[in-house]
C-alpha cells in the first residue's frame, strides 16, 4: 500500500486535449451556459489529430470540453475584460480539477489570456452539430495521465482488481506520449458519475468523466 501511494503521487496533471463540474443530467442544448475557469494549449499539440479526427491548428478557434458534442458552436467570454470569441469543440479535455473548457491558443488571443494561463469565463451554445444534441460514443472516466507508460500499467493493474473496463488511451504530443488511465465503458452518463465518485472516494484518485468518441 505504500508503494501504490508513492505510485499515487507520481500522477501528472497534464493538460492535454488538458472544470467547475459540468452537468451531471440531460443533454447540452442551445443556450446552456456555464461558468468557471478556461485553461489553453498550443504548441505540444500543434498538427496532432483531435478527438473529431481533425488537424489542431492552435492559431484557429477551436476548444476543448470533455463532455459536451464534438462539433458544437460556443460562444466564450472573459469575464474579467468582457472581451468574447466564438470557437468549435473539436477535442477533449481539460482533464484538471476546476477548469470547464481548453482553448486553443488562437482563441485565448483574442481574450487576451495567453500570458496568464487560465482566466475566468462564461460559456454559452450557439448551435449544434445536425446529427443531433449529443455526440456518439460511450462515457468513460480518466484517474490519470502518465510520461512513462510503466506507471500508467502499474496504477491499471490495481485498479483491475476491482473494476472493469480498464484500459489505457495513448495521446501522443509532439514532444512526448501520454498514457491515460481510464475506466469504465457506459451508456449512460449518469452512472459515469457515479463510478467516478466511487473512484475517488475509494481510491482517492482525481477522476473526470469524459466521452469516448467513436
Amino acid at each position: 500500500m505504500t508503494a501504490f501511494r508513492g505510485l499515487l503521487g507520481l500522477l501528472l496533471a497534464i493538460a492535454a486535449v488538458s472544470c467547475a463540474s459540468v452537468p451531471r443530467g440531460g443533454d447540452y442544448t442551445v443556450g446552456y451556459r456555464e461558468t468557471g475557469v478556461s485553461s489553453w494549449y498550443g504548441e505540444p499539440f500543434h498538427g496532432r489529430r483531435t478527438a473529431n479526427g481533425e488537424i489542431y491548428d492552435m492559431h484557429g478557434l477551436t476548444a476543448a470540453h470533455r463532455l459536451m458534442p464534438l462539433g458544437a458552436i460556443v460562444k466564450v467570454t472573459h469575464r474579467d475584460n468582457g472581451r468574447s470569441v466564438t470557437v468549435k469543440v473539436n477535442d477533449r479535455g481539460p482533464f484538471i480539477r476546476g477548469r470547464i473548457l481548453d482553448l486553443s491558443f488562437g482563441a485565448a488571443e483574442r481574450l487576451g489570456m495567453t500570458a496568464d494561463g487560465t482566466a475566468p469565463v462564461a460559456i454559452e451554445v450557439v448551435a449544434l452539430p445536425k446529427r443531433g444534441r449529443v455526440s456518439a460514443g460511450l462515457f468513460t472516466v480518466q484517474v490519470g495521465a502518465f510520461e512513462i507508460e510503466e506507471n500508467a500499467r502499474r496504477l491499471a493493474d490495481h485498479l483491475n482488481r476491482k473494476f472493469t473496463d480498464v484500459y489505457l488511451a495513448t495521446l501522443r504530443t509532439n514532444h512526448s506520449t501520454i498514457y491515460r488511465v481510464r475506466v469504465g465503458l457506459l451508456g449512460r452518463k449518469q452512472i459515469a458519475f457515479q463510478l467516478a465518485d466511487r473512484l475517488s472516494r475509494e481510491e482517492n484518485l482525481e477522476a473526470f468523466v469524459t466521452r469516448k468518441d467513436p
